[in-house]
Parts: structure tokens; sequence; C-alpha cells
């Protein structure tokens, strides 16, 4: 069974509890059990810099559902605690759920990228990789620790 790697991230209203709430409905999923969480971190936002400070966290999931299951699961569990994608992008949102990392494949269709596209560049997202997995890989682009030490020298 494969074992995935998700991304959790929020910055608008109960931001603990919107962490917790998508945990326990990655829980409930039936077909996806949650073997793994990181710790939380309080990050800056990226992009559009003007907003409140995000919450972010990852989970390690084994599941028999396809990337492309996986993703519209995630989807699903996004619109059921209040996520719209009416708003800018990378702006505020209630809940966000990435999916990061599939085993070690490689996908790039229309509307599903793995490895998360912009994952080698985000220390708020490679960090709680590296709580779940000191040895994790990015395909294509080496240890998780190697990326985030690349991250820290740039700045």
């Amino acid at each position: 069974m494969p074992r995935a790697f998700i991304g959790l991230g929020t910055n608008l209203g109960d931001r603990e509890g919107s962490i917790r709430c998508a945990l326990i409905r990655l829980a409930e999923h039936g077909r996806i059990e949650v073997v793994a969480v990181s710790s939380v971190r309080e990050t800056e936002p990226v992009g559009v810099l003007d907003q409140p400070r995000f919450l972010n966290a990852a989970c390690a999931v084994d599941t028999p559902l396809a990337p492309r299951e996986l993703l519209n699961a995630l989807l699903a569990i996004e619109r059921s605690l209040g996520r719209t994608r009416d708003g800018e992008r990378y702006g505020p949102r209630t809940i966000d759920l990435d999916l990061l990392l599939y085993g070690a494949e490689v996908i790039d269709e229309p509307g599903l990228t793995v490895p998360h596209p912009r994952l080698h560049e985000r220390r708020f997202a490679l960090e709680p990789l590296l709580d779940l997995d000191p040895g994790l890989v990015v395909p294509g682009r080496g240890r998780v620790e190697a990326l985030i030490a690349e991250l820290n020298s740039a700045t």
C-alpha cells in the first residue's frame, strides 16, 4: 500500500480546530489510514503577504487510493470544512490539504502534480515532512533534509 504525505495549512478561523478536523476526516475516510502527524508550526504567509499567519503541519497516510482518488478525497474534505476556491491564489483559507508526495511516484497530469510542484521551495511544507521521516526523499529533488539546508543557505 503506498505511503502518501499530505500538507495541512490554515490561516482563518479556528486554525487548530481546522487542522484537527481535517485529520479526523482523513482518518474517518475508510480507505485512508493516518499513520503519523507532524508537529504544528506557525508560519509567515507566502505569495500574498498581507494576510494572517498560517498553521502548517503534515501527515503520512497509507491508502489503496490512486493519486487522483486521494486528491479528490482531499478536495472533498476541504469543501466539507468550508474551503472555497473563489478567492485570490495563495490568499487566506480555512483549510488547505495538499498531496505533497505519493510514494516515489512522479505525476504530471492536468490538475495533479506529484511531488507538489513547489515543495522543494517551501520550508513550511518541508519541515513537517522531516518530522515524519528524516530520510524522506522528494523524487527528482533529493532528501528533505538537504532541501531544507539549501533553503537555509539561501537566506
